[in-house]
């Protein structure tokens, strides 16, 4: 290990960066829909071998810099598919989609390296102080990386464990940005391997400690799951409709009517043999592409299909027009009722950049690629919604789920979180695999259960230990009955938010601080 740690250290240069990138794509694989977590036990590993033969702050920050780009490279390959849906308009953005956001999320991994860089030599942290150090600025660059700007928190390391329970079941605890804390410290002690001032005792007994941890930490989450029955709210079935229209017939004004009545027979199709009738129904993001507060016709043909006492909540656009004869525009959802009265209503708030608005218009003037020519505007933030015959829920529209402590109301506890997305702008990628597992992790955060209907999928229903009890294969047409999981009691995650993830934070400094002074 010794030989191979030198050997890394030594490449410069290109060599040098073309290994990093190399490193951060394989670290990629770790994530949804991959889950091979084991390879974090090189990908770390190899980027701080990669650190010890930078000797200049420049060449610690671009080593980290061309980490994250091959991470994100790999790992969001499928956002610029988004423009292919329209690349006569769009050709021109297609490089900046797929080099140029990589290349902006690297910049926090370049100055986690550039930051441990600097600590490493005015502290003189070397061995274990040093790689807890390193999980530490990851941690950090995470979190200011889910932030800033406001903020892109896709594909966090500690998303590597949906795929596994047991491990997930500790965000409820320390969230998402905990969970990938400690999961970095773990992966990259093998680098221990690599020190010459490290013994081989040490560095295998720190291995060992951090592998041990996360067994622990399984245990106690096969624990938890081990004494939950799986309990339902009792007298409701909700449907999830998912008529997978592609993006590019989405909006064709000669396919829109026919779109829409796909949807009303789906909704009113009989439940399968044997199964009870749903209650309430479910649509996607912007499944009714036309303005339903204004068109009463379409409000009708929708509560002709509403299940008796229920409702259909729906993705739909919202319009109002304003004094100076100016409309704003909303990515909206709403519910409708037997009768064909909205009944309820939410604003998405967390708009997309370039997507739903183009920050700095007046510099930028180029249409937005979902919105067009007209932003759409925001709305008041997380909201709890009361339907008739349905708990209080937090509505979320497309990626307001990725936000770890920003998906409910903190004044009013929902008992459920609803998703409704559409992301047949991405095809059949890793997109959508990547989005549904970050759902999954939500739910676990608040001990909520997770509705979601996805144009093209992946639509679902998850409990608050992130188990799916019902479940739509991407690119797929159909629909899902399914009861709707009872609510968990509140989570510390759910309570207090990423104060877990600081009091996380303040024993690493700790644990740092102890393992630089021990010979």
């Amino acid at each position: 290990m010794l030989r191979l740690a030198a050997r890394v250290s030594a490449l410069a240069g290109w060599r040098r960066y073309l290994a990093a990138a190399a490193f951060g794509g394989l670290a990629t694989l770790a994530l949804p829909p991959a889950f091979a977590v084991p390879v974090l036990l090189l990908a770390f590993p190899g980027l701080l071998w990669l650190l010890d033969g930078a000797a200049t702050r420049r060449a610690a920050f671009f080593t980290g810099w061309w980490f994250g780009f091959g991470h994100f490279l790999l790992g969001l390959y499928w956002i610029s598919f988004a423009l292919l849906t329209d690349i006569d308009r769009f050709w021109w953005m297609m490089p900046f989609a797929a080099a140029g956001l990589p290349a902006l999320l690297a910049v926090f991994v370049g100055l986690a390296t550039l930051g441990l860089h600097v600590l490493a030599r005015r502290l003189r942290l070397g061995g274990l102080a040093r790689v807890l150090a390193f999980a530490m600025l990851w941690t950090v660059a995470e979190y200011l990386r889910g932030h800033v700007l406001t903020g892109f928190p896709w594909n966090l390391i500690g998303y590597s464990w949906v795929g596994f329970l047991p491990v997930l079941q500790s965000v409820a605890v320390i969230g998402t940005y905990g969970l990938g804390l400690l999961t970095v410290a773990v992966a990259a002690t093998p680098a221990l391997f690599g020190d010459p001032a490290e013994s081989r005792r040490r560095a295998a007994g720190s291995v060992a400690f951090g592998l041990l941890l996360v067994a622990a930490i399984g245990v106690a989450g096969w624990v938890r799951l081990s004494q939950n029955d799986g309990s339902t709210v009792p007298g409701i079935v909700v449907r999830i409709v998912q008529p997978n229209i592609a993006q590019t017939l989405k909006w064709d004004p000669a396919e829109r009517a026919r779109n829409f009545e796909r949807l009303l027979e789906m909704t009113a199709a009989s439940p399968a043999a044997g199964g009870p009738a749903p209650t309430h129904v479910v649509w996607p993001e912007t499944a009714v592409p036309f303005f339903l507060e204004r068109d009463a016709a379409v409000r009708q043909a929708i509560g002709s299909v509403t299940p008796p006492g229920g409702s259909v909540i729906t993705g739909a656009p919202r319009v109002r027009t304003e004094p100076d004869g100016t409309n704003r525009f909303w990515n909206s959802l709403h519910a409708v009722d037997g009768s064909g009265a909205v009944v309820a209503s939410y604003d998405k708030f967390h708009l997309v950049p370039f997507g739903e608005y183009m920050p700095l218009r007046g510099v930028l003037p180029v249409a937005a690629i979902a919105a067009g020519s007209t932003d759409f505007s925001a709305g008041a933030g997380p909201e709890t919604l009361d339907v008739a015959g349905l708990p209080p829920f937090s509505p979320l529209v497309c990626y307001e789920v990725i936000f770890p402590a920003a998906v409910k109301n903190p004044e009013r506890r929902p008992e459920w979180l609803l998703n409704v997305t559409n992301d047949a702008w991405y095809g059949i990628s890793a997109g959508p695999h990547q989005h549904f597992a970050i759902a999954q992790a939500r739910a676990v955060e608040e001990g909520l259960p997770m509705v979601r209907a996805a144009n093209t999928g992946i639509s679902g229903v998850v409990d608050g230990y992130g188990r799916i009890s019902a479940y739509l294969e991407l690119g797929t047409r159909g629909v899902v009955d399914a009861a709707l999981p009872e609510a968990l009691g509140n989570t510390p995650y759910g309570r207090i938010g990423d104060w877990t993830l600081v009091l996380l934070l303040m024993s690493f400094a700790l644990s740092t601080t102890i393992a630089r002074q021990t010979p």
